[in-house]
């Protein structure tokens, strides 16, 4: 996890190496890269069992208390998860939770059992189809859990200032193999920093590279 003080000092490293190498090589400019993956996550993919590529995928097993928290979530919610692992401190009840690209909800609903009906959970995603399907479950949850403490939100991560959000706000901002898809991370981090309360904390899990990866591999859309 980074905490939102230290974020500064990872962009250039994290952030723009990465991104000014890929503009370099000729990739997609952003609103292409944009466009490609809604049109992935809100078209080609309706489980995910359509998932192309497993490069965002896990075979390890949760922990307990996730799992258990799962059992209370719907079952379509849980069939159009595309993450790599839900990554959230312990301890964190009554805290106010930012997901960054939810998609159907499912980690933002686990959330919202593990804060408890005095936290906040609000989920931001870019694909109007996956927030429809975390919209259409809201009170089922609510009936589920016995409370309702979840929002969401349609809009671009690297473009938060724009969905109303109040600066220095949220507790704990969490992403699920999102920051990866997007083609301006520099932005994505600077909007984080800028909804964190003080000594707020960032968690995320991702698809990384150790080494450089091939051009072919960074023109191809599908493992973009």
């Amino acid at each position: 996890f980074i905490q939102a003080p230290l974020l500064g000092h990872v962009l250039s490293e994290l952030v723009r190496r990465p991104f000014s190498a890929m503009q370099n090589a000729g990739m997609q400019n952003e609103a292409g890269t944009m466009d490609a993956v809604k049109e992935y996550y809100s078209k080609t993919l309706k489980t995910s069992k359509d998932l192309q590529t497993n490069a965002c995928c896990t075979s390890a097993a949760p922990p307990d208390h996730i799992m258990a928290a799962m059992l209370k979530i719907h079952d379509e919610v849980l069939s159009k998860y595309y993450g790599c692992g839900l990554c959230l401190p312990e301890d964190i009840e009554g805290l106010s939770i930012l997901d960054l690209g939810c998609g159907a909800g499912r980690d933002v609903y686990i959330a919202s059992q593990l804060v408890g009906p005095k936290g906040r959970v609000v989920g931001v995603d870019m694909t109007k189809e996956q927030l429809d399907v975390a919209n259409a479950h809201k009170c089922w949850h609510a009936d589920k859990f016995g409370y309702s403490n979840v929002d969401f939100k349609l809009g671009y991560i690297e473009r938060l200032d724009e969905l109303g959000l109040e600066a220095e706000s949220f507790d704990v901002i969490v992403s699920n193999c999102v920051i990866n898809l997007s083609p301006d991370k520099e932005s994505v981090l600077k909007q984080a920093c800028r909804l964190l309360k003080p000594g707020g904390e960032l968690y995320f899990s991702d698809v990384y590279a150790d080494r450089r990866v091939p051009q072919s591999l960074r023109e191809d859309a599908v493992l973009w």
